[in-house]
């Protein structure tokens, strides 16, 4: 069999693997570097490639596959994957996988692999995980490219030079994915917003998603049950989509069209809009927080873009944007710009 393939950044590549079936994978140039290491670009661009030279082409790179030595990804049709403590459906849950999400396989158990993820450690079903070279040809069409915060404050403007108004300030080790690089000025996206950073402040790589901890959720004393019934309800709609101007938590959302509805399920109404919800119930201070509270961002408190639920220890939970959907973040990911508490 002979396959060609046109290999240019967002451009697509149709690749044929023995064992797998044939598709069509969107491949960035950095991707095709990482896959082939020193063969380069330019030597493989417009080519036409055998069967065994699809199969090299998923199998180079193995000991620098985006950090991983034995790649696994997970692929479920609806919802999460879930990593347990043990091999067992009846151990308990530690942490969820996304679809296509990856992980690190360590070894094999009765039908169960034992993986990392992330921060996440633990048993998935490996009905639910690809392997091999399957994996890799899935990657390189999920792989997306990042920029790593490497100073506490970083500047988020609205345009590419420091002329340019400050939407939001971002901390060490948050990952903005980039959309393009030109003149010393990163292009990203931070929620629904076009934003811009300095390259001179981030390490830009490629990645793929992982798993997401559940057992970072912690809960100081004093909480109420209601607070912690409506942390525990919004966590569990984590991998779904988001979806603009949405308010289903299982079929897309937005942000404030997420809290909307997590509320909605505790017998409170609140407006679709995250500017309007910062205008509900009572303002408080970020040392205030309790789970259940609501923190917005955007460039002040009277220009807000987005809005999250406060979860305990430090994080969120909040429709992100297309690309991750409803997801777990730190809470000064972006710098918030209000608090609000709509529990008693």
């Amino acid at each position: 069999m002979k396959f060609t393939k046109v290999l240019m950044a967002g451009m697509i590549c149709t690749v044929a693997i023995a064992g797998v079936s044939r598709q069509s994978v969107n491949v960035s140039a950095a991707s095709m570097t990482t896959a082939f290491g020193n063969i380069g670009i330019a030597s493989v661009t417009s080519s036409t490639l055998d069967e065994e030279d699809c199969i090299q082409y998923a199998e180079s790179g193995e000991n620098n596959l985006w950090g991983y030595t034995n790649l696994g990804i997970a692929q479920v049709e609806e919802g999460n994957l879930n990593v347990r403590s043990g091999p067992s459906t009846d151990d308990s849950v530690v942490g969820k996988m996304t679809n296509n999400a990856a992980c690190e396989i360590l070894f094999e158990k009765d039908g169960w692999y034992y993986i990392t993820s992330g921060e996440v450690e633990g048993y998935v079903s490996a009905e639910f995980i690809i392997t091999g070279v399957e994996a890799k040809v899935k990657a390189l069409s999920i792989v997306y490219t990042k920029a790593v915060v490497q100073t506490d404050g970083l500047n988020v403007r609205t345009g590419p030079g420091e002329e340019y108004d400050i939407l939001t300030q971002v901390a060490t080790g948050e990952e903005l994915e980039v959309v393009a690089v030109s003149d010393g000025w990163v292009e990203c996206v931070l929620n629904t917003d076009t934003v811009y950073v300095s390259e001179e402040y981030v390490e830009i790589v490629e990645g793929l998603d992982t798993a997401v901890t559940l057992s970072s959720l912690q809960y100081g004393s004093g909480v109420s049950s209601v607070r912690v019934s409506l942390v525990d309800y919004a966590l569990q709609f984590v991998g779904n989509p988001y979806v603009w101007g949405g308010t289903s938590l299982t079929n897309g959302a937005d942000c404030s069209g997420f809290v909307l509805s997590v509320y909605a399920h505790f017998g409170y109404s609140l407006p679709h809009s995250s500017a309007a919800q910062a205008n509900c119930g009572t303002r408080i201070s970020t040392s205030e927080l309790q789970p259940g509270d609501l923190l917005f961002y955007g460039s002040s408190a009277s220009n807000i873009s987005h809005v999250a639920i406060y979860i305990g220890n430090g994080q969120i939970v909040h429709a992100s944007d297309e690309r991750s959907g409803i997801k777990i973040s730190n809470y000064n990911y972006r710098t918030p710009v209000a608090a609000v508490r709509i529990l008693s």
